[in-house]
């Protein structure tokens, strides 16, 4: 099968304040989903001049900061920020804060959680 499938119960990965797991790993992208809980401050500001950088919400709310704007986001929310923009984002509920995040093309970020 030349296509991607990852089951509901794979690995999981703690690191810092999250817990991660790849869903994709191609030349194209990168999937990553993660899962922040409320003491999580948040990625401060940041740009990336080789990919794009964008967050699926799956569940909680989030604060993101795109471009110098604040974008507030719910579960079914999409954000992206091309290569070049500023981008950052932040817990901003009570509870968990669970997205995809997703690189184009593959930046090799998934790979450090593998060890």
């Amino acid at each position: 099968m030349e296509g991607i499938v990852i089951p509901a119960d794979a690995e999981r990965v703690s690191r810092g304040t999250g817990t991660f797991r790849v869903l994709a790993e191609l030349p194209e992208y990168e999937a990553i989903e993660m899962c922040f809980g409320p003491e999580f401050e948040g990625v401060d500001l940041h740009v990336h001049d080789d990919h794009l950088d964008s967050f699926y919400i799956l569940d909680g709310e989030a604060e993101f900061t795109i471009d110098g704007e604040v974008i507030h986001a719910g579960p079914g929310t999409y954000v992206a920020a091309p290569a070049g923009v500023e981008h950052a984002f932040r817990n901003a509920g009570q509870g968990n804060l669970r997205l995809v995040n997703i690189h184009a093309p593959n930046t090799g970020w998934a790979r450090r959680f593998h060890a």
